[in-house]
């Protein structure tokens, strides 16, 4: 069974996706950008901070099928510039803690964001 998920609390989508979709035991988090989850507005500030919104839009969309962001198995990171790296595998080790899941980390052109620096997508198991 497939449920497409809208998290009530969680930014609203920016095109025509679903913020998460549940397949089985597994979650697809769609890509998260720096947004305001109370305002929908950009929230643009340093790759920190921008990395830690994410995950915590992440984390709503989670929470919304039922998970957490010890339920990921797998990420994969979105960076505008690479330069960040150092700063974003901070605070994102800062989050996951010890709940480190696989990660793929890719350097982009751009982002449908304007102004963003970093888009993260996530994959969790969670056995309903």
């Amino acid at each position: 069974m497939i449920e497409r998920i809208s998290t009530p609390g969680a930014p609203a989508p920016r095109g025509p996706y679903s913020p998460a979709v549940r397949a089985g035991d597994y979650i697809f988090v769609s890509g998260q950008v720096p947004l305001d989850p109370v305002t929908n507005q950009t929230r643009l500030g340093d790759i920190a901070a921008e990395t830690r919104q994410v995950l915590e839009n992440i984390r709503l969309n989670l929470e919304g099928c039922g998970a957490t962001l010890a339920d990921v198995v797998k990420t994969t990171v979105f960076l505008a510039n690479v330069q960040d790296f150092a700063a974003m595998n901070a605070a994102y080790a800062e989050i996951f803690g010890d709940a480190k899941p696989a990660r793929t980390t890719i350097a982009v052109a751009a982002l449908p964001l304007p102004g963003a620096k970093i888009e993260i997508e996530a994959i969790a198991y969670k056995p309903k």
